[in-house]
């Protein structure tokens, strides 16, 4: 089926974002350092046009580091600049203005040639729900600044956010997609937590996991899940865990839905060591197609962590 989470106020954001690029001087693009491709807004492109633009792979702690790298490498490819954060723990924070500060140094060469006195770099900062854009502005600022909260959607209206004397953030709401042409994508997001649990299949999400596990980390999922082997068939797969982690009802059967929510759950507590979901190159290779069933019919973003 096709997954649509488009609420009005994103739709606002997409107006007002377009709006509001000729305030700031460059655009810093938030994505998840685990699905960088997958947690981009195929709008983005479209609405800031020529803009810079720089990308930080937030929450890179729970990513693979040298698929990180080739991440980065791909955007510098692309004429991007690209750089691993992790706005949790506050690191990779002096780097962003630093970097800023070197993709408009140009500009701010022009002006000052031009007589135009010194004045902090402006920036928007875009990206889908549940990327982390509060909690990054909050370590920005040094203080609490931003609302983060447990609800989809919180930050719905724009501020100017002063970063000490060279930085002033314009913070957007988080803009997600109004379709996903492919499913793997919505796949992807719901095991990194981008996409209410309740509103999914949990087993289809966890086996498309164990999956990709099977021929990206082979070792750590036979490691974790005591596996000899990886059964091809999926329920032998689901036994075989289950029955292993203890995972079981009365009588002994294997209680499959205690089992998804393992899998799920010990992937995003990195029990399996930090965990890349796509890599560059698999922009070019096909992949095998898991159906996605979404119980309500509208999938939602999560609340940011």
């Amino acid at each position: 089926m096709t997954i649509q989470w488009f609420p009005g106020h994103m739709a606002k954001a997409r107006r007002e974002v377009t709006e509001k690029l000729k305030l700031v001087d460059i655009i810093f693009e938030l994505v998840d350092a685990r699905i960088p491709y997958s947690s981009r807004n195929p709008m983005i492109d479209e609405i800031i046009q020529h803009k810079p633009r720089l990308v930080l792979l937030n929450k890179a702690d729970m990513a693979d580091k040298e698929i990180t790298k080739q991440w980065i490498q791909y955007f510098k490819d692309q004429g991007i600049s690209a750089l691993a954060i992790n706005s949790q723990a506050g690191i990779g924070m002096k780097e962003i203005v630093a970097e800023a500060k070197n993709i408009l140094s140009e500009k701010f060469d022009r002006m000052r040639a031009k007589g135009i006195k010194p004045r902090a770099i402006r920036a928007m900062i875009v990206g889908i729900p549940n990327a982390g854009k509060s909690t990054l502005i909050n370590r920005l600022a040094k203080k609490n600044i931003a609302k983060t909260g447990n609800t989809p959607g919180v930050t719905k209206a724009q501020q100017w956010i002063k970063v000490g004397k060279e930085l002033e953030l314009l913070d957007t709401p988080g803009i997600l997609w109004p379709k996903f042409d492919d499913q793997e994508v919505g796949l992807k997001l719901a095991v990194t937590g981008a996409i209410k649990d309740t509103l999914l299949n949990m087993h289809d999400i966890a086996t498309y996991a164990m999956r990709y596990l099977e021929k990206a980390y082979p070792d750590r999922l036979r490691d974790r899940f005591k596996l000899e082997v990886v059964p091809e068939e999926t329920v032998e797969l689901f036994d075989t865990v289950g029955k292993a982690r203890g995972c079981l009802v009365s009588g002994g059967e294997v209680d499959y839905d205690k089992v998804a929510e393992l899998v799920i759950r010990e992937i995003r507590m990195e029990k399996l060591g930090p965990l890349s979901f796509e890599k560059p190159s698999d922009l070019v290779v096909d992949v095998d197609e898991v159906v996605l069933e979404d119980k309500a019919g509208v999938l939602e973003p999560n609340p940011e962590s």
